[in-house]
C-alpha cells in the first residue's frame, strides 16, 4: 500500500489523472489521508479459506472497476489486482495490465500459484522493484521486467523526535530497543529474531525489549504465531500485546501503528531488525536508515543490491539466529559502529525517492503505451 499510495501521489502532484482504487472489507479505509481520488470497493469480511477470499475479493474487485471510465495504464500491485483486471481484459473492457511485482511467494496452494503465474506471465508489461526479483522472473519465466527501485520519504523519517522523546511517546522510556515491522510471519524471519533477542539479552540487559509493529496480512499464519509463542515461553520471553508495555515485559507486539506515529516509532528504536527469509526490496529498512536508526538484516540478494555488510548496516545469514544474535549486539553496544553504520546509511537512504520512482514509471508508460501502438 505504502508503494501505491507514495506512487499514485507523486503521478499526481506532476499532473497526471490519476485514480487509486482498493478493497474496503468492513469499511476499512486506507492507513492514512491523501489528496488523490481513492475509490474504496466495500465488501464484507469472514471466515473462509484463502481461495475461496482471494476468488470473492478479485470478483468484487473487477465488477466495480467494470464500471469506471477508461484509463490509459491499468496499473495492478499484486496478484489479486492483477486477476480482477485481467478478467476485464479478457472481457474486452479494458486494452492491457501493467503489474508490480514485488517479490514471489513460495506459496503451497495450486490455487495460489496459478493465481501468481497468471498475473506474472499473462500481464501486458512487468515492473520489479529490484533487480534479483527481475532475474528470477526472466531464470522461471523466461519474461523480461523492468527494475524501479522504491522510493522513501528521508526527510519525514529523519525529522522525527529525539530518542528519549519517542521511547517516552510510545511508552517504554529509555530502555533499550530492537525494532522490527512486519508482525509475526515466516517471511519476515520473526522466530530468528526471538530466539537472537532472547540470546543477546545477556549483553542487552534485563530491560532490553523487542518491540514488533505491523503485520497486517490477506494470509492466515496462525499456525506460525502460536509456534513463535511457545518458542517465547520456552526462552522464558514475557510478551505484551499491545501498545505501552509494562515494565515487565520481554516482548511487545504493537499491532498496527497509525501513520503518524511512524516517525517517533523508528526514532525510539536503537536499532532496527529485519531478519527476512524474502523481501521484494526492503522498504522499511531504508525508512529505518533514514531515520537514523542501525540497521541489522539478514543477507538476501535484494538487501545486497543497495546495503553493503559493516559500512550501512551489519548482515546476518539467513535462518542463522546466533550470527543474527551478535549482529544486533555490536550494533546496540558499540557507540563508534553504530555511528559510522547510520552515517553511511542516512547517504544509501538519500538515492531513493518517489519522486524518481514517479519519474521512471512516467518513462516506462510511455514506452509500453508506444509499443502497443
Amino acid at each position: 500500500m505504502v508503494h501505491a499510495l507514495r506512487l499514485s501521489e507523486e503521478l499526481f502532484a506532476r499532473g497526471h489523472d490519476v485514480t487509486l482504487w482498493a478493497l474496503s472489507v468492513d469499511g476499512r479505509g486506507l492507513f492514512r489521508d491523501t489528496d488523490v481520488p481513492v475509490h474504496l470497493v466495500p465488501l464484507p469480511g469472514r471466515e473462509e479459506a484463502i481461495e475461496d477470499r482471494v476468488v470473492r475479493y478479485a470478483d468484487a474487485f473487477a465488477t466495480a472497476l467494470a464500471a469506471a471510465g477508461p484509463a490509459d495504464i491499468n496499473h495492478a500491485e499484486d496478484c489479486l489486482s492483477a486477476r480482477a483486471l485481467l478478467a476485464l481484459r479478457a472481457a474486452g473492457q479494458i486494452p492491457s495490465v501493467v503489474r508490480t511485482i514485488h517479490h514471489v511467494d513460495a506459496f503451497t496452494s495450486p490455487f495460489l500459484l496459478e493465481c501468481q503465474r497468471a498475473s506474472i506471465e499473462d500481464v501486458d508489461h512487468r515492473i520489479c522493484v529490484s533487480r534479483f526479483w527481475a532475474d528470477a522472473i526472466a531464470d522461471e519465466f523466461n519474461l523480461a521486467t523492468e527494475v524501479i527501485s522504491n522510493g522513501v520519504d528521508s526527510a519525514r523519517f529523519a525529522s522525527g523526535p529525539t530518542r528519549r522523546d519517542a521511547g517516552s511517546e510510545l511508552g517504554w522510556g529509555d530502555r533499550p530497543v530492537v525494532l522490527t515491522i512486519g508482525g509475526v510471519e515466516p517471511r519476515k524471519g520473526s522466530r530468528d529474531l526471538l530466539a537472537a533477542f532472547a540470546s543477546a539479552r545477556s549483553t542487552l540487559g534485563p530491560r532490553a525489549l523487542l518491540a514488533i509493529a505491523g503485520g497486517s496480512t490477506l494470509f492466515d499464519y496462525e499456525d506460525y504465531r502460536v509456534a513463535w509463542r511457545v518458542d517465547a515461553a520456552r526462552l522464558g520471553l514475557r510478551v505484551h500485546d499491545g501498545p505501552n508495555p509494562p515494565d515487565d515485559a520481554d516482548v511487545a507486539v504493537l499491532g498496527t501503528i497509525v501513520e503518524e506515529q511512524m516517525p517517533a516509532l523508528h526514532r525510539a528504536a536503537d536499532v532496527f531488525a529485519l531478519p527476512s527469509t524474502r523481501e521484494g526490496f526492503g522498504l522499511v529498512a531504508v525508512e529505518a536508515m533514514a531515520a537514523g536508526v542501525p540497521l541489522v538484516t539478514s543477507d538476501l540478494p535484494v538487501f545486497k543490491e543497495f546495503l553493503t555488510d559493516g559500512r550501512d548496516c551489519l548482515m546476518a545469514p539467513v535462518g542463522d539466529a546466533p550470527a543474527l544474535a551478535r549482529a544486533l549486539t555490536r550494533a546496540m553496544t558499540d557507540a563508534s559502529l553504530g555511528a559510522k553504520l547510520t552515517t553511511s546509511a542516512a547517504e544509501t537512504a538519500a538515492r531513493f525517492s518517489w519522486q524518481r520512482c514517479a519519474e521512471e514509471h512516467e518513462t516506462a508508460y510511455g514506452r509500453f503505451l508506444a509499443s502497443r501502438v
